[in-house]
């Protein structure tokens, strides 16, 4: 599988296909997907940056411009591979539904598509040297199960000084149907004290720590407790502010009016088994999404992109 895949899509001293079984420890991996040899994981590297990115979920998993000596994503060290389970960090893809699903709790929080095995589609080189993958996905007899509708997706990512995922739905069936989804971004900072979020300032948020209650932010974000928010109508443009590492983060979002804010604290992380107790400290997630009443109804025939770029 990762030769066939070389073969077809590799670009020579730019980007190639790796075993991601060989780059997690044994005791990492706890089941290995079945549908795919090997845990196929593109790795590119240009004049501009270093990317991962697994088939896996169409998942980013790590992303460092050559002018930073971190990355501006989080993976977390005790991130696994699991069978049904998403990766803990990077870029997670949150489709059909973000959270849990708003009508049967049984069904997977986050949708289906983050725990599936994507098609390469493409792999090319932009005419100023940055590195261009588009990954495909389509309905299946067992999303249908899941979610009745006739779809197909598309990652359309391109790695260079800046860092774009564009999230493609396109409807496929003869019935409009509605989303809401999420590029759900850990971003890696030197310490979660140090860190400031602007751009949310006079912004309403669904505060999902608090049940749901709706605020109004005054000020800049910080962060000294778990916090869950959905941000409304918010700005094109957020950044995080990390006084550790003395760097600015740029997030730049297209096709979405609302972005979640989220770090689980101390309590809640000790509880997931894919993170360090004190991970909490090490990430924020500030992420792009069309969530709350922030909601896509795509028509038949019809195709619509949520964006993100990113950039020190």
């Amino acid at each position: 599988m990762i030769n066939q895949l070389n073969d077809r899509y590799a670009i020579d001293g730019q980007l190639k296909f790796i075993d991601g079984t060989t780059e997690f420890p044994p005791d990492r991996i706890i089941s290995v997907p079945e549908e795919v040899e090997g845990f196929p994981i593109i790795q590119i590297e240009n004049n501009f940056a270093k990317a991962t990115i697994a088939l896996y979920g169409g998942h980013v998993l790590s992303f460092q411009p050559m002018t930073e000596a971190e990355d501006l994503l989080f993976l977390s060290e005790s991130a696994r591979i699991q069978a049904g389970k998403g990766l803990r960090g990077g870029i997670p893809v949150c489709w059909p539904w973000f959270g849990p699903h708003p009508e049967d709790s049984t069904l997977p929080s986050h949708g289906f598509v983050r725990n599936r095995f994507w098609s390469v589609l493409s792999t090319g080189t932009t005419p100023g040297g940055e590195t261009q993958i588009q990954l495909g996905l389509t309905d299946t007899p067992e999303t249908r199960e899941l979610w009745p509708h006739a779809w197909e997706l598309v990652i359309d990512i391109v790695v260079g000084d800046t860092l774009t995922v564009g999230l493609i739905t396109r409807n496929q069936g003869n019935e409009p149907f509605t989303i809401t989804q999420a590029l759900h971004t850990y971003f890696q900072v030197g310490n979660i004290d140090g860190v400031r979020i602007l751009g949310l300032d006079r912004t309403e948020y669904i505060d999902k720590v608090e049940g749901g209650v709706q605020k109004s932010q005054a000020g800049v974000v910080e962060i000294d407790s778990e916090v869950d928010r959905i941000y409304m109508n918010v700005p094109p443009k957020l950044a995080i502010d990390d006084s550790t590492w003395k760097r600015q983060i740029q997030i730049l979002s297209k096709g979405s009016s609302s972005a979640v804010v989220w770090n689980p604290w101390s309590e809640k992380a000790a509880k997931f088994a894919d993170l360090s107790d004190d991970d909490y400290l090490r990430f924020v997630c500030v992420e792009t999404t069309n969530a709350g009443p922030d909601q896509i109804e795509v028509f038949p025939g019809h195709e619509y992109r949520l964006e993100s770029k990113i950039r020190n």
